[in-house]
C-alpha cells in the first residue's frame, strides 16, 4: 500500500492561486487591519476577518499578476516555462503573514508516495509591504531556505545577512533614507524637529537612524512619538497634544500609510495646520492620505519616494474585470462594490468573455466625488513607485530562473559543477542565482543586488502641491543619489517647492531664533543645545556670524564696535598740539622762552652796568640759557612719541634742570661765601672766583650728562602703546626703559635743589643788599614742594 501524504489543516486564508511550472508566492496587505474578535478558549479559530480595503495594495497584487502573465507571454525569457502564483492577503498582521508563509510551504492537495517529503510548493516569495512583516516571514522561511524578495521593506536590519541570509529587496535600505532626510532637515535650517514612528521595526529603526544622523549635523529632537498598533483614543489625544503644544514645526514621520492615516485624521479634527510634514517613502505617495479632502493642511508635505516609472500598458489591465487571470472572484467583488460601486458586465455567452472597463453605478450619486477621485488615483499609472518595485522583483526572479535554466551541466555553480533543474526547483538554488542577477530593464534602470541583498539607494524628492481642482499631485522637485560625491548627493529646485499652507517661504522650525551677529549662544540648563539664550558680547569681543557659541576676542590694537559685529581700530591718544592741554602747555612753554629771552636781552643791553657786572653776568646768562632749555624741553612731551623724541624728552629734561640748578647753586654759594669772606683773616673767597664758578657748574651738569649717556646706552626710553590701561583706546607713550636711571636723574635734580635750598636758607639773614638769597630760598622751597608732588604724578599719569 502506498503512503498517503495528507494536509492536516488549512488556515482558510484569503488567497488566489494559479498553477505553473514555477509558482511564485505573493503577500499583500489587501486589508489594512484585522478586526479584533474575542475568541473562546474551547473553539477553533475561524477565518480572520479584516477591514479597511487597501486599493493601493490591491493594485500591487494585480500588477504582480500582470507582470507574471507578461513574462509567460514572452517566450524569450523563460521558454517553455509557465509561471504561476499563490497570492495571500495578510491584513498587515504578522500572524496572518506567518499563516500565509506556512500555507505556501505545504502542498494544497493530497499527495502520495515519495512526494510526501517533497520540496515547498513555492520556491520563492515576493513580500512584504512592511519591515516587521518581512522579518517575521523571513524567519519562518529560513528553515526551508526559501528566498524572500521584498518590494516595500526598508529596515536596515534586513541587510544583516547573518540573521536574514535569504532576504532580497528592490527598495533601498532606510540607511540611505535616514541620511537623506537628515541632510534635508539640515539644509533648510530646521534644528528643532519632532519625530513620529510606527511601533514596529520600520518606524523604530528608521527614526533612530534619522536621529543619529541629524544630531551629528547639529539638530535636536523636540519629541519622539510612537504610534501604537492598537491606537486608542487616549493614545491619539496624547500624541496630538504633544504635536500641537510643541514649538517644533517640522515633523519627520516614519510610518506605513495605514497607521499614520488614523493619526492624521485626529490632527485634522484638532485643526493643527501650522506644521511642516516630512514623509518617509512608505506614505509620501499614499493616495489614501493625499486624496482625502479633509487633509488639505498636508499641502506642502515633502519627502523621499523610491524611483518610479510610467506603465501605460498596465492601466487597461487594472480596469478590466473579467479576464481569466484576474483574481476578482477572491478580492475583486469587495474592491469594486465597497470602494467604487461598480460592477463587471459579463456577456451571456461565458465562452466568449470580453474585457469591459469598470464603471460606476449610474444610480449612486452620494459620495461619488470622493470615490471618483480614489478610482482615478487607483488607475493612475503615471507615477508608479511601489508597483515598479514589484515589477523589479518579478523580473529579478524571472532572470534568476532564466540563468538557472540556461546553465549547462559541467559548467554549473553547484557541487561537481552541476546545474539546477527548473522542473524540480530547489529554493536555495533560486537564492544563489538571485545574488548574481544584473540586467537593465526596459525603463533603462540597472537591477541587481549588493552583498547585503539591497539595491542602490536613490530617491526622488516629492512635494505635495494642490491642483486647480483642489486635488493633491506629487511633484518631483529633486533627487538624492548616495553614489555621487557628498556635496552633490542632495539636489533640488527650491523655487518649485510649495510649503505648508501653500507658502513659498521656507518655514522655520527652531527652538530659539538664531542669535544675530553681536550675540553668542548661552545654553539653557537642562535643555538641548538647540535651546539657548542670546547674550550680547562683552566689550572687546565680537561675533560676525549668526549662532556663534563664543564671542571672538578682538586683537590688541582693535576694539569691538557698538553692535559687537566687527573689530575697529582703537583710538590712539597722546598729548597732542591740537588738544586743549597740549595747546596750553605749548603756549606757557613758548611764553616762558620769550620771557627768558627778554630778560637776557635786558641783561645784554645793560651788561656793562655795575649791577649786572656785580651779579656775575656770565653765570646769569648761563642760568637764563638753562631756564630757556627747561621751558623748551616741555615741548618734547607734546606730539606723537617716537624713539628719538622719547630719548630727547627724558635726557633734555634731566640735563636742563641739572644745569639750571647748578647755576643757582653756584650763585647761592658765591653770595654766601662773599659775605663770609668779609670777615678778617678769611681767605675762602679765592676759591669762588669766576673760574671756580664755571668749573662747579660744569662739574654738577657733567654728572647728569654722564648718567643720561649711560642710560641711553644701556636701556634707552622707547615708544610704547599702552593697551592695558584702557580697553577701548591706546595711549601712545614713552617707556622710560630703565626705572633705575630715571630715578637717579630725578634724584640728582632733587639733591641739587636741596643743596640750593640749604645754602639759600643759610644766607637768608644777609643784609637787604644780598636779598637774592631770600628769593632763592623761597624759589627752592616752592621747587622742592612741586618736585615732591611731580614725581608720583608723573609716574602714575599715562602718556
Amino acid at each position: 500500500a502506498e503512503d498517503t501524504c495528507e494536509l492536516r489543516e488549512d488556515f482558510d486564508m484569503i488567497s488566489h492561486h494559479k498553477e505553473g511550472h514555477v509558482v511564485l508566492g505573493g503577500m499583500f496587505p489587501i486589508h489594512s487591519q484585522g478586526i479584533h474578535e474575542k475568541q473562546p478558549y474551547g473553539e477553533k479559530p475561524g477565518q480572520k476577518q479584516c477591514t479597511d480595503f487597501n486599493f493601493r495594495a490591491f493594485r500591487w497584487m494585480e500588477a504582480m499578476v500582470f507582470f507574471i502573465e507578461e513574462i509567460n507571454r514572452n517566450q524569450t525569457l523563460l521558454p517553455n516555462i509557465t509561471l504561476g502564483y499563490s497570492l495571500y492577503d495578510i491584513c498587515s498582521l504578522e500572524s496572518q503573514a506567518i499563516k500565509a508563509t506556512l500555507s505556501m510551504m505545504t502542498k494544497t492537495t493530497n499527495k502520495t508516495g515519495r512526494d510526501c517529503a517533497g520540496l515547498p510548493s513555492v520556491p520563492v516569495v515576493i513580500g512584504n509591504s512592511g519591515s516587521s512583516l518581512t522579518i517575521a516571514v523571513s524567519r519562518a522561511l529560513q528553515p526551508f531556505r526559501v528566498p524572500l524578495v521584498s518590494y516595500f521593506a526598508t529596515c536596515a536590519c534586513l541587510s544583516n545577512k547573518h540573521k536574514f541570509p535569504n532576504v532580497f529587496r528592490t527598495i533601498p535600505s532606510d540607511v540611505y533614507q535616514a541620511r537623506a532626510l537628515a541632510h534635508l532637515v539640515h539644509h533648510f535650517g530646521w534644528n528643532w524637529v519632532g519625530t513620529i514612528g510606527s511601533d514596529d521595526d520600520y518606524g523604530y529603526n528608521g527614526i533612530q537612524m534619522f536621529i543619529d544622523e541629524v544630531t551629528t549635523l547639529g539638530a535636536c529632537i523636540a519629541y519622539r512619538l510612537l504610534i501604537p498598533k492598537e491606537l486608542d483614543e487616549e493614545s491619539k489625544l496624547e500624541i496630538v497634544k504633544t504635536i500641537n503644544e510643541s514649538t517644533a514645526k517640522a515633523i519627520v514621520v516614519f510610518s506605513i500609510e495605514a497607521e499614520i492615516y488614523h493619526l492624521i485624521k485626529d490632527v485634522a479634527l484638532h485643526n493643527i495646520t501650522d506644521k511642516q510634514w516630512i514623509a518617509s517613502e512608505a506614505w509620501v505617495t499614499s493616495t489614501l492620505i493625499s486624496s482625502n479632502k479633509n487633509f488639505s493642511f498636508l499641502e506642502g508635505t515633502i519627502g523621499f519616494a523610491v524611483q518610479g516609472a510610467k506603465m501605460p500598458e498596465l492601466k487597461d489591465f487594472l480596469l478590466a474585470c473579467n479576464t481569466p487571470e484576474k483574481p476578482y472572484e477572491t478580492f475583486g467583488g469587495e474592491f469594486l462594490k465597497m470602494q467604487f460601486e461598480c460592477v463587471c458586465n459579463k456577456t451571456d455567452n461565458m465562452t466568449n468573455k470580453t474585457e469591459i472597463p469598470c464603471r460606476r453605478y449610474p444610480k449612486t450619486q452620494e459620495g461619488g466625488g470622493i470615490k471618483q477621485d480614489m478610482f482615478r488615483m487607483y488607475s493612475d499609472v503615471s507615477q508608479l513607485r511601489v508597483t515598479y518595485n514589484v515589477q523589479k522583483a518579478v523580473y529579478a526572479i524571472a532572470h534568476a530562473l532564466h540563468n538557472l535554466q540556461s546553465c549547462k551541466n559541467g559548467k554549473g555553480p553547484f557541487t561537481n559543477k552541476t546545474c539546477g533543474n527548473i522542473y524540480n526547483l530547489q529554493p536555495w538554488q533560486v537564492a544563489h542565482y538571485l545574488k548574481e542577477i544584473n540586467f537593465t530593464n526596459r525603463f533603462g534602470d540597472q537591477v541587481n543586488f549588493d552583498v547585503n541583498g539591497d539595491p542602490l539607494g536613490s530617491y526622488d524628492i516629492v512635494n505635495w502641491q494642490t491642483n486647480s481642482d483642489a486635488s493633491i499631485q506629487y511633484v518631483t522637485i529633486g533627487r538624492f543619489d548616495p553614489s555621487l560625491p557628498k556635496h552633490e548627493q542632495l539636489t533640488f529646485n527650491e523655487d518649485e517647492i510649495i510649503w505648508s499652507g501653500g507658502k513659498r517661504e521656507v518655514p522655520k522650525s527652531v527652538c530659539t531664533e538664531s542669535c544675530p551677529a553681536g550675540y553668542r549662544k548661552a545654553t539653557r540648563v537642562g535643555q538641548p543645545v538647540c535651546c539657548y539664550d542670546c547674550v550680547f558680547c562683552a566689550d572687546g569681543t565680537i561675533t560676525n556670524m549668526t549662532d556663534q557659541a563664543e564671542c571672538i576676542q578682538c586683537p590688541v590694537d582693535f576694539w569691538s564696535s557698538e553692535n559687537r559685529t566687527s573689530c575697529v581700530v582703537k583710538d590712539t591718544e597722546y598729548l597732542s598740539y591740537s588738544g586743549a592741554f597740549g595747546i596750553a602747555l605749548a603756549t606757557i612753554s613758548i611764553l616762558g622762552v620769550f620771557l627768558t629771552m627778554a630778560v637776557a636781552a635786558i641783561f645784554l643791553k645793560h651788561k656793562d652796568t655795575p649791577i649786572v657786572r656785580a651779579n656775575n653776568s656770565e653765570l646769569s646768562f648761563l642760568l637764563l640759557f638753562s631756564l630757556g632749555c627747561c621751558f623748551l624741553c616741555a615741548l618734547t612731551f607734546i606730539g606723537h612719541p617716537t624713539g628719538w623724541t622719547c630719548c630727547l624728552r627724558h635726557t633734555s629734561f634731566g640735563i636742563s634742570f641739572a644745569l639750571c640748578l647748578s647755576c643757582v647753586l653756584s650763585k647761592t654759594a658765591v653770595v654766601l661765601m662773599a659775605f663770609r669772606a668779609t670777615l678778617p683773616g678769611n681767605n675762602i673767597a679765592k676759591w669762588f672766583g669766576p673760574v671756580q664758578q664755571r668749573l662747579s657748574v660744569f662739574a654738577c651738569a657733567s654728572a647728569q650728562i654722564i648718567v643720561c649717556l649711560v642710560w641711553l646706552a644701556v636701556s634707552p626710553p622707547v615708544e610704547v602703546k599702552n593697551t592695558w590701561l584702557y580697553k577701548d583706546r591706546i595711549i601712545v607713550e614713552c617707556d622710560m626703559g630703565s626705572v633705575t636711571f630715571f630715578c637717579f636723574v630725578l634724584g640728582y635734580i632733587g639733591c641739587l635743589a636741596c643743596c640750593c635750598f640749604l645754602l639759600a636758607f643759610m644766607a637768608r639773614k644777609l643784609p637787604d643788599n644780598f636779598n637774592e638769597a631770600k628769593l632763592i630760598t623761597f624759589s627752592m622751597l616752592i621747587f622742592c614742594t612741586v618736585w615732591i608732588t611731580f614725581i608720583p604724578a608723573y609716574m602714575s599719569s599715562p602718556g
